[in-house]
This record gives C-alpha cells, sequence and structure tokens, in this order.
C-alpha cells in the first residue's frame, strides 16, 4: 500500500466516523432518550471497560501471557467497581495497584 492510499483510507474513514457520530448528535438532540435506552446505556461504559481488560489479558498470548500484576490489578479494579458502583473509580484502583506492583518488584 502506497502513502497516498493510506492516508486516502485514514481519511475516509475519520470521515465516516465523524459523519456517524456528529449525525447522532444533531438528529437526536432535539429528541428525548426513552427511559429504556437510557437505563441500557448506563451499562455500556462497564461492557466496553470488560471486554478491553479481557481482551489485554487474553491477548496475543492467550492465558499463558497474563501475569500475576495484571491479575492482582483486575482483581483490585473489580473490587472497587463492586463496592463503588464507579467505573473511573475502578479504573483508578487498577492502575494504581499495577503501577504500585510494578514499582515494588
Amino acid at each position: 500500500m502506497t502513502t497516498a492510499a493510506a492516508i486516502a483510507a485514514i481519511v475516509v474513514v475519520a470521515l465516516i466516523t465523524y459523519v456517524s457520530r456528529a449525525g447522532l448528535i444533531v438528529f437526536l438532540a432535539d429528541r428525548s432518550i426513552p427511559a429504556d435506552v437510557t437505563r441500557a446505556l448506563r451499562y455500556v461504559g462497564p461492557a466496553v471497560m470488560s471486554a478491553l481488560t479481557v481482551n489485554l489479558l487474553a491477548g496475543g498470548q492467550g492465558i499463558s501471557g497474563v501475569t500475576g500484576q495484571e491479575v492482582a490489578a483486575v482483581a483490585v479494579g473489580g473490587l472497587v467497581a463492586w463496592r463503588t458502583k464507579n467505573l473511573i473509580l475502578s479504573l483508578a484502583a487498577g492502575m494504581v495497584t499495577i503501577w504500585i506492583i510494578i514499582l515494588v518488584t
């Protein structure tokens, strides 16, 4: 693939992404979201974080690539998420846990 083709592909994908996101904002800005949809959207953040975490942990190397540091960070993040029901706080707790473990070892 040439450089020009790669840049063109990136621009096209960026435009498609922008139009799809902006379209939702523009066309749904003056409408209220139904309560069922609002309740369902509450679970999008945790679902995305779970998918990213599992993908990171069991990525290309499978279960043999998972370290004890990662397991500890996921456990702490999961515990904080369970206790506080706060996605950002659980993410921060997991990150701080892995940073501390890496610094200590």
